[in-house]
């Protein structure tokens, strides 16, 4: 049973073995920054926590590209200490992805309409070829599938997997 409060603090998990973390916002739907990291840093590490606390030993998170504790930028900030507060809680192994631009069915997850997005992902594939393999957009399918089989194969330490590595 899955139980979760406002505060992230009393979250409770069956037993497991892995557990995989694929939440996040952004700040414009966020409406602030302290939403934003309530929901990139807080509820994220709070469910990893959980998840350890029931047994977990492998965790796959999806995080960001550019994703970095010292970043000036305060997207990057949250992501990168959002990585290094679940590589501290004692998993035998950790796995982040850090993709790039994310492609998907947003609109069969109610999610709003991003126009910059619909236009970077256009434009970008028209440039596919002259695109480095890091920066284009990535399949959130192939995102989830190449996470599950690196967690599956992970046996120790940290792992982080970058846009390239995500592509089918």
């Amino acid at each position: 049973m899955l139980l979760i409060t406002n505060s992230f603090s009393d979250i409770k998990l069956p037993p497991v073995d892995d557990v995989f973390i694929a939440l996040g916002t952004t700040i414009k739907v966020a409406g602030r920054t302290s939403a934003f990291r309530a929901v990139d840093f807080d509820a994220v590490v709070a469910v990893a926590r959980a998840a350890r606390a029931a047994g977990a030993s492998r965790i796959g998170i999806v995080s960001a590209m550019g994703a970095d504790s010292q970043s000036k930028v305060f997207y990057n900030r949250v992501k990168g200490e959002m990585e290094s507060a679940v590589a501290a809680l004692g998993f035998d192994a950790v796995v982040i992805a850090r993709p790039s631009l994310l492609a998907g069915d947003r609109h069969a997850l109610k999610q709003p309409v991003r126009v910059v997005e619909k236009i970077s992902l256009f434009a970008i594939k028209l440039f596919n070829p002259l695109v480095p393999d890091n920066y284009r957009p990535v399949e959130a399918d192939d995102v989830a599938k190449s996470l599950v089989e690196a967690v599956q194969a992970a046996h120790s330490g940290t792992r982080v997997m970058l846009s390239s590595e995500l592509h089918s």
